[in-house]
């Protein structure tokens, strides 16, 4: 074993015992109306099914202002929320999603052996800096190899996991510290109470750690070391196959929203704010803590165009060596993961 995971019962008890620690936002639409990027398509009649999560990203600004509704208004769109990128591996597991935001590292895992899943990446949401870090509550504690026998938690399957990884393995101490595999509120709650001694997560929980606590390192650390990490929207192939024509109008949708994040980010934190409970100057910091890019930008060779599919298999292969995977797919599986031609078309390329 790399790591010595923390009893599941103590895990459990944890989860059960922040129940009542949510802090949420506007769950549903509410903001603003906004006009459609493109001409409206009262001709789409389906139903889709999006697992979006608490990150500030594009994601959130499209959801806030129902700008699927008003560019495809005889469609029916279902947004459920999700803690991390396993549970949207498994909300695709299970058939009960069409679009899933989850973060490169497990997009690799879900491509990977065991699970195999014929998954296309469809957007880069983000590109994680230091909005995702690894916080220790211990002063004394000033590097990545001071934390050599402490807990740390990590919700699993996720970028930040991936980061973890990357992080404890080039300080050399991967098999000697306890993870412990919490959600993001579970991981707060377990702060509080002294039951870890430090965390990597990301935003907003990220935040309210370092009220009291310090960061040792961050993805934007381990992208330097050539490990980056992304915020991605994923859909089943069958799926993208299918709905060439929806993408583009979703696709045009999320490039709106990358505009508004990238040229008018106070208004766009005026969204992100509402749909996280956070005031909007919280919002606006944590804006500046990502990368976001418009669709010509994501559809060159630097990302769905083509270094995307290597990273993901980069990943891929770390994981495994790391015991995280049972086994690499064919390297197809993940050069071939992105679909670029909608974020083309948007991007006028």
């Amino acid at each position: 074993m790399r790591t010595t995971l923390v009893a599941a019962a103590l895990v459990g008890a944890l989860i059960l015992a922040l129940t009542g620690c949510v802090e949420s936002g506007r769950t549903e639409t509410g903001g603003a109306a906004v006009a459609c990027p493109v001409p409206v398509d009262d001709g789409f009649t389906g139903s889709v099914r999006i697992g979006y999560q608490d990150i500030p990203n594009g994601d959130l600004i499209v959801k806030d202002t129902d700008l699927l509704r008003t560019c495809l208004p005889n469609g029916t769109f279902t947004w459920s929320k999700f803690a991390s990128g396993a549970d949207v591996i498994q909300g695709f597991g299970a058939n009960s999603l069409d679009i899933g935001l989850l973060g490169s590292a497990a997009l690799s895992r879900a491509l990977s052996a065991p699970l195999r899943e014929n998954l296309r990446a469809i957007w880069i949401h983000d590109v994680i800096g230091t909005a995702e870090s690894l916080v220790a509550k211990d002063p004394a504690i000033t590097s990545v190899a001071g934390l050599r026998g402490k807990r740390i938690a990590v919700p699993f399957a996720s970028t930040s996991h991936y980061s973890l990884l990357a992080a404890l393995s080039a300080a050399g101490i991967d098999r000697d510290v306890r993870l412990v595999n919490l959600a993001p509120d579970a991981i707060l709650g377990a702060w509080k109470g002294n039951q870890i001694d430090a965390a990597f997560v990301w935003e907003p929980t990220l935040a309210k750690l370092l009220s009291d606590g310090h960061t040792i390192t961050s993805a934007a650390e381990t992208a330097r070391a050539g490990k980056p990490t992304y915020d991605l929207a994923a859909a089943r192939t069958e799926f993208v196959s299918a709905n060439a024509k929806f993408l583009q109008v979703w696709t045009a949708a999320q490039n709106w929203a990358v505009g508004q994040l990238n040229g008018d980010p106070a208004e766009a934190a005026t969204h992100i704010a509402a749909q996280l409970g956070i005031p909007v100057d919280e919002a606006r910091k944590q804006l500046t803590e990502y990368s976001y890019l418009d669709a010509t930008t994501q559809s060159g060779p630097a990302y769905l165009g083509g270094q995307l599919g290597e990273d993901l298999r980069g990943a891929a292969e770390f994981l495994l060596g790391q015991g995280e995977v049972g086994g690499l797919a064919a390297p197809e599986a993940y050069t071939g993961a992105s679909y670029a031609e909608a974020a083309a078309r948007v991007g006028g390329k």
